[in-house]
Parts: C-alpha cells; sequence; structure tokens
C-alpha cells in the first residue's frame, strides 16, 4: 500500500526525531528475510532497546538530514532497514550482528556513530562495545582495586607482627 504525502511527512519527522536522539545508527540489507524472520527481528530489537523499521531510501534520506548520520546518505541503496540505539551504543550492532548469526540474508551495509561513517566490517568492534552496566562495572572495578590493595598492605604489616610473635611464643616454649 502506497503512502500519502502526509503519511510519508509523519514518518520523515518520526525518524528525524528518532535519529536527532540516537547514538548510533546501523544501515542494514533484508533481502531474502521472510516475515516471520523479520517478526523476530523486530522483536528482538525492540526487546534490547533499539527502534527498528524498514524504510525507502528517499524517506531515509530526508529523515536523516541535518542528523549526525546524514553520513549514511550515500550507502542507502536497496532494501534498507535501519536501526537506531538511544542509550547503549553497541546495542544496535549486537541485534544485527547476533541475527545475522543464524540468517545470512542480514547483511549490515554500513554503521554510523556520533556523526562518523564506518564500515559493515566494523560492526562487530561496535558490538563488542560494553554496555553502560558494564562500563560502570569496569569502572567500579578499577577504583575499587587501588584501595583494596592498600588495605591489604596495610593489614599485612600487623598480621606479619602477629605471626612472628605466635612463633616467637612457640619457640620459647
Amino acid at each position: 500500500m502506497a503512502l500519502r504525502l502526509e503519511d510519508k511527512k509523519l514518518f520523515v519527522k518520526e525518524m528525524s526525531v528518532i535519529a536527532g536522539e540516537s547514538i548510533t545508527a546501523v544501515a542494514a540489507e533484508y533481502r531474502g528475510l521472510s516475515v516471520a524472520d523479520m517478526t523476530e527481528l523486530r522483536a528482538e530489537a525492540r526487546n534490547k532497546g533499539v527502534y527498528l523499521r524498514v524504510v525507502k531510501n528517499t524517506l531515509a534520506r530526508l529523515a536523516i538530514e541535518g542528523t549526525d548520520f546524514e553520513c549514511l546518505k550515500e550507502t542507502l541503496k536497496g532494501p534498507i532497514l535501519l536501526a537506531f540505539a538511544k542509550d547503549d551504543p553497541g546495542a544496535a550492532a549486537r541485534v544485527i550482528k547476533d541475527f545475522a548469526k543464524e540468517h545470512e540474508a542480514l547483511k549490515a551495509v554500513s554503521l554510523a556513530l556520533s556523526g562518523q561513517l564506518l564500515p559493515a566490517s566494523d560492526l562487530k568492534k561496535l558490538a563488542e562495545l560494553p554496555t553502560h552496566d558494564q562500563a560502570r562495572a569496569m569502572l567500579l572495578g578499577l577504583l575499587v582495586t587501588p584501595m583494596m590493595q592498600l588495605a591489604r598492605t596495610l593489614n599485612e604489616t600487623p598480621a606479619m607482627l602477629a605471626r612472628t610473635l605466635s612463633a616467637r611464643g612457640a619457640q620459647a616454649e
């Protein structure tokens, strides 16, 4: 069913708002996926907080105009879906990468991270970025480790003294 002009304008406006709020975007070719596969991909994307839309290339170009993802314009050819991640920079890439493992028909075409165009070969690198929770845990680990080492060092001197006195007392008996 063809979209009316008003529907197209609303669609472009919605996509533009989503693109303006997002950190990363992945453009992928979905040629060869069944309707059931696409439904599964959409559900997985929704669960991971990724905005995923199949979009006509001309409407996609209009929607990303003036956003950080304008660099994707030249790569939008053929049947394309766009996946945007707002909170987690690697979320969209993880969804596409994980789904592409089981479905060879889904192929990443290009990626964009904060206005920088990346080749599709960088999908794995982007997917391996830690989530916010993982990054916080890593930072916390970095902050806690020196304090734990200091506590161990400070605790070792009295413990060593106690062991020495205990050994000396055992020797005297």
